[in-house]
């Protein structure tokens, strides 16, 4: 099993609209550990470790017409998972 580490920057009306909440349910729903935190630009930055295909699929969803607010752009990056990371949480 191929296990990355995704960091996604996620912009546009994406803080006090549910977003880190809604992300971390699907984050937990296919399995990824990690978390998704506001920034004080008013992006959320969501980390996530598991299988490279559920990572791929959260970041679909990110961009995806389902989330809260409204998404104005995602910026990716990918890397080795560090695997300490335990469930998902917001920051």
């Amino acid at each position: 099993m191929n296990v990355v580490r995704l960091t996604a920057w996620v912009r546009g009306r994406v803080q006090g609209v549910g977003f880190r909440w809604w992300t971390r349910a699907r984050a937990l729903e296919l399995g990824l550990v990690g978390w998704a935190a506001n920034l004080a630009d008013g992006r959320v930055e969501v980390v996530a470790e598991g299988p490279r295909e559920s990572c791929e699929r959260l970041l679909e969803l990110l961009r995806g017409p389902d989330t809260p607010g409204q998404v104005e752009g995602v910026v990716e990056r990918w890397s080795d998972a560090k695997g300490s990371m335990a469930g998902f949480v917001e920051r």
